[in-house]
């Protein structure tokens, strides 16, 4: 329901009196449009796509169009003292987009413009409603390119990518999101405007408030403009396939191509579980016997013969099959696998719990084994998918939500390869973000003197704390 001033209803109940005090603000410095309150429709934006990640029931959803509609909802929460959630496409896989009770929603997807593509500085000024795509499609048309790009390009924003400094397939060799956000606009708490960064190749003035934004799951501001780093525009990638007889063998080759120095655009690992789960699903042919499948690529000016080089290491390792593509059209019938892994371990039961544990590449193989053991002990079926050139694995428990005693398991098994992944020296998340999901372990990853400097910060950016309270910590 789109309402608007005289509409408002009142009530003399409290909570209802205090929500229609909430919708006059909004409305005098909004358009009907950008402000719901139907409750049908705020209760579709009330959670991400995470599991056992409590959400709340929001006050009214906002989607403004300017940034200066976005500082009039800041000034508007302040005043009132109402929580503000920011959300993108509610895609990510943690919480961090979840509402909380009572709060203004502020969806930024309707701020959707590209301001800027410049080839020649190499960068692309954007709003946080972009979809990652599309900027990749743009700034393409120019020769450039923009290298951050996770499983849900199609879907996700460049605002939400920022926010939970995500990452994706290329990262091994290309790095991630925070890599290449150079400047942003950002809406403060109390609705004031800052700019941090710059246009630039270099720059080094004053602290980095630039890269504190980034991953900070808009916990500290929302960011309304992004000032973004491009590359050239790289050569079609050629990607070969390796199937090994086990999980260690295939963590070995990996160390192997690291090791000597080769700079793939994509190496990914799936273990046997995701396999089994792909050839079920979509009739791909892969050996039943193979335990784990090694993906590599190169954007090379020369990428057969990187290819041939990597082939020969894998084989060194173990490698039962080596096939390597002759074609872009080859090599994207050999990647399909690797994309459809998630939606076919989600087949195994209906809903999938993922996790990101980022480890170090020598310790890769332990986190597989591991995780292995993990699934036998809770009797649960665990798929793992790695971006395994940088350690960044994705073990996914599948489960029955509606078995309490599964999910239970699910829920144990989760934190049971969390706490593997510190054991192992890694992190308990590579591109996903803490959110809701992880709050506990981002207070064992970083201890107490690190959580007292992570809430100062907070402190001094939100010190209501009404920005997105209830994640990170």
């Amino acid at each position: 329901m789109i309402m608007s001033r005289s509409e408002a209803p009142r009530s003399e109940d409290a909570d209802a009196a205090a929500t229609g005090g909430l919708v006059d603000s909004l409305l005098s410095g909004l358009p009907a449009e950008a402000v719901l309150t139907d409750p049908d429709v705020t209760a579709s934006y009330a959670n991400d796509m995470a599991s056992f990640c409590p959400a709340g029931t929001p006050a009214v959803v906002v989607l403004p169009r300017t940034t200066e509609q976005v500082q009039h909802v800041m000034r508007t929460a302040t005043a009132l003292r109402v929580p503000v959630v920011p959300q993108g496409a509610r895609t990510g896989l943690s919480g961090a987009a979840n509402a909380s009770d009572g709060c203004i929603v502020l969806s930024l997807t309707k701020m959707d413009r590209i301001l800027e593509i410049n080839p020649v500085d190499r960068i692309a000024v954007c709003e946080p409603g972009v979809v990652n795509a599309a900027l990749s499609r743009a700034v393409g048309e120019h020769g450039l390119y923009y290298p951050p790009d996770p499983s849900s390009w199609e879907m996700c924003t460049i605002g939400g990518n920022i926010g939970t400094a995500s990452g994706g397939l290329c990262c091994v060799k290309y790095g991630v999101t925070a890599e290449y956000v150079l400047g942003l606009d950002v809406v403060l708490a109390d609705g004031r405007l800052m700019s941090t960064g710059r246009r630039t190749a270099k720059g080094v003035a004053g602290y980095d408030l630039t890269r504190l934004f980034v991953g900070s799951e808009g916990s500290l501001g929302i960011v309304v403009r992004a000032v973004l780093g491009l590359r050239p525009k790289p050569p079609e990638q050629l990607v070969l396939a390796a199937e090994f007889a086990s999980a260690a063998a295939a963590c070995d080759a990996v160390c192997r191509i690291m090791e000597g120095g080769h700079v793939p655009s994509l190496l990914e690992l799936m273990d046997r579980t995701t396999v089994k789960a792909v050839n079920a699903m979509a009739q791909m042919g892969l050996p039943e016997s193979t335990e784990a499948l090694l993906l590599a690529a190169f954007d090379t000016t020369a990428p057969a013969a990187d290819l041939a080089a990597v082939g020969a290491l894998c084989e060194a390792a173990g490698a039962t099959q080596v096939v390597p593509a002759d074609d872009v059209a080859e090599s994207e019938l050999l990647l399909q696998a690797r994309r459809l892994s998630l939606t076919a371990l989600e087949a195994v039961k209906g809903v999938t719990m993922i996790d990101d544990v980022c480890v170090p590449r020598s310790r890769l193989a332990e986190m597989l084994e591991g995780v292995d053991k993990i699934a036998g002990k809770y009797q649960l079926t665990i798929g793992v998918v790695a971006h395994a050139g940088d350690g960044n694995t994705h073990p996914t428990v599948c489960f029955d939500p509606a078995d309490p005693d599964e999910s239970r398991r699910a829920r144990e098994s989760f934190d049971e390869i969390m706490a593997l992944g510190l054991e192992l020296d890694g992190t308990i998340t590579g591109e996903h973000g803490v959110g809701v999901l992880k709050k506990e372990w981002l207070a064992r990853e970083i201890g107490p003197v690190g959580m007292e400097m992570q809430r100062a910060v907070k402190q001094a950016f939100d010190p209501l704390g009404i920005l997105n309270p209830g994640k990170l910590f």
